[in-house]
């Protein structure tokens, strides 16, 4: 599991779980652009990486600005070489009811964690290219995997994560590029009055970042959803059921309605290989058996 030479970067990294996965990296041998809005608080735990032996680089940029993520990955590129690991880690919270929240604080939520997470990937996938290697890790949630009240917002930025990740895997497969989410529960600013005190001090961000080297490192899997909190570690997997044919009749409505308990029917489900593995088995079913895919890749 040793990083040595690997450059990681990470966001939202002065505090809470971007820290400590800043410090867990570091630990291992790799070299740390330590990212964060607040230039003091990135620069504190770069001192900390540098006081324990490591080397790091305190960078303060918003994830949602391209120019300074560009410039973020120059100096890095610049200092070591490039970006091997990124962890899309940055992230806001507005929570409030659909019904009393504002359209401007969801465009807010979305732009930061889903925006900011495909410009910073953006900014290292040629590189990650040329090289034939590349670790990037989304950080999605459990509120967007099967929702939460009040986060509306939130959940959408956080399953449209997992999209990203499914597809950038799938394109990123070739050279060498693993791509995974890490869903967190931690005791940081973000979830302060979300979950009980009581809760919290069981979740410290240091018991999840253990689960963020293991989708890093040179055996890292790819298209992995890893759920991680209070020392405990689960795969989520968003899979397909095996439905029934019920064709285009004039019945086919009603009969959808009929058959409901069969199409949503869990045993035998699967995790398809890729988005058209639906297409594939709902022509199947019609008996067709043309190809899917006017081009195939």
């Amino acid at each position: 599991m040793q990083l040595d030479e690997r450059v990681a970067m990470v966001t939202g990294a002065g505090g809470g779980l971007g820290r400590a996965h800043a410090l867990m990296l570091a630990r291992h041998g790799a070299r740390v652009v330590v990212n964060d809005m607040q230039a003091d608080a990135a620069e504190r735990v770069a001192d900390e990486i540098a006081a324990a032996g490591g080397d790091a680089l305190a960078v303060r940029a918003s994830v949602t600005d391209e120019a300074e993520v560009a410039a973020m990955v120059h100096s890095a590129t610049l200092a070591w070489g490039g970006v091997d690991i990124l962890v899309n880690n940055a992230g806001i919270l507005r929570d409030k009811s659909f019904a009393k929240m504002d359209l401007a604080d969801f465009r807010l939520v979305v732009e930061v964690h889903l925006m900011g997470a495909a410009i910073c990937s953006k900014a290292v996938w040629e590189q990650m290219r040329a090289r034939r290697f590349g670790r990037i890790v989304m950080t999605t949630s459990s509120s967007g995997l099967y929702g939460n009240f009040g986060q509306a917002n939130y959940g959408a930025a956080k399953m449209a994560l997992v999209g990203l990740m499914q597809t950038l895997a799938l394109e990123g497969e070739k050279y060498g590029i693993r791509v995974n989410c890490l869903a967190p529960t931690a005791a940081t600013a973000m979830t302060d009055g979300v979950l009980a005190p009581e809760a919290l001090a069981h979740l410290a961000p240091e018991a999840v970042s253990p689960g963020l080297l293991a989708l890093v490192g040179e055996d890292a899997p790819t298209r992995a959803i890893l759920c991680a909190g209070a020392g405990h570690f689960a795969a989520a997997n968003v899979t397909l059921t095996d439905g029934a044919f019920i064709g285009r009749g004039d019945d086919a409505a009603t009969r959808v309605a009929a058959e409901w308990d069969r199409i949503v029917d869990r045993r035998g489900e699967s995790v398809p290989a890729y988005g058209f593995t639906q297409a594939e088995r709902e022509l199947a079913s019609a008996g067709v058996t043309a190809p899917t895919m006017a081009v195939q890749r």
